[in-house]
């Protein structure tokens, strides 16, 4: 669902996503529009199926210990149906409300070191340069697992998601190409802390379909300021956007989010296109 609907409409999205059988549907926390742990907890109570994923909470927004608490009372009330990631934020946004830091990189670490021992239901005391906890422990941690992943774009992000993250989420704009860059930086970050579990890549990709699919995707694309457009959309029909699909699974995207353009006329009419004539067309685990 993207932030530039309004809450009301999350309803008709979400169900429509359950009656069809969509593995998983994917929301936001964008300033100054939608809480992603309001909608993630909305959904998934609307919900029976699907996992829902946050992508993603600014972390200079938030305290960590505040996006563990609901972090892991999402995981209780909705076992292995939530996935969360979290992220440094769009900066000029983190300025405008006094949450912008000096290393946002630095800050990013520590946050999803501490998370991650919180909801392992560790004891955690850390002194960081952002981070402070003294001896804080959740009451209701995560029965199972609790997956962090780390937003990230540059070197240095992707990097830190590979060592410190469960996961990476990558934006819009990716293509197959660069995808296939990114997983070997994450990799390098892997390497040095010696990781070898598994390792989760969530990448979204632009998608129009229906009439006048190929206009609105250009114009998706001029309203992100692309400077290059060259395989990173999918558009047509469900063959067409199943083939694309395809290279970013083939490129090591376990998971790839169909991101519909700003102006879809009908944002469950989408869902239902894309869980009922696109996945069907996609190979068992792509």
């Amino acid at each position: 669902m993207l932030p530039q609907l309004p809450p009301e409409r999350l309803g008709s999205i979400a169900r429509a996503a359950d009656e069809t059988g969509l593995e998983e549907l994917w929301l936001w926390e964008d300033c100054f529009r939608e809480s992603g742990i309001a909608t993630a907890a909305a959904t998934l109570a609307l919900t029976a199926r699907p996992c829902v994923g946050t992508g993603l909470l600014p972390v200079p927004l938030r305290n960590v210990a505040v996006t563990a608490m609901e972090v892991a009372t999402l995981h209780r009330l909705f076992p292995g149906r939530a996935r969360v990631c979290v992220g440094h934020g769009v900066q000029e946004w983190m300025g405008q409300v006094g949450a912008r830091v000096t290393s946002p990189l630095s800050l990013l670490r520590e946050y999803v070191v501490a998370l991650r021992r919180l909801l392992a239901g560790e004891t955690v005391t850390v002194a960081g340069r952002y981070v402070h906890l003294d001896q804080v422990a959740l009451d209701w941690p995560p029965l199972s697992p609790a997956p962090v992943l780390a937003g990230a774009v540059g070197p240095q992000s992707l990097r830190l998601s590979g060592e410190c993250a469960d996961g990476t989420v990558l934006t819009a704009g990716t293509s197959p190409g660069l995808l296939r860059r990114a997983w070997a930086v994450i990799d390098e970050g892997r390497f040095a802390a010696g990781r070898s579990d598994p390792h989760a890549v969530v990448v979204y990709v632009h998608a129009a379909a229906g009439p006048g699919a190929a206009a609105r995707l250009d114009e998706e694309y001029r309203r992100w300021g692309y400077t290059s457009t060259g395989d990173i959309g999918a558009v047509g029909d469900a063959a067409a956007v199943a083939e694309a699909v395809q290279r970013w699974a083939e490129a090591g995207a376990g998971t790839v989010v169909l991101q519909p353009t700003a102006d879809d006329p009908d944002p469950e009419a989408f869902v239902r296109f894309v869980a009922q004539e696109v996945r069907p067309l996609v190979p068992a685990g792509g």
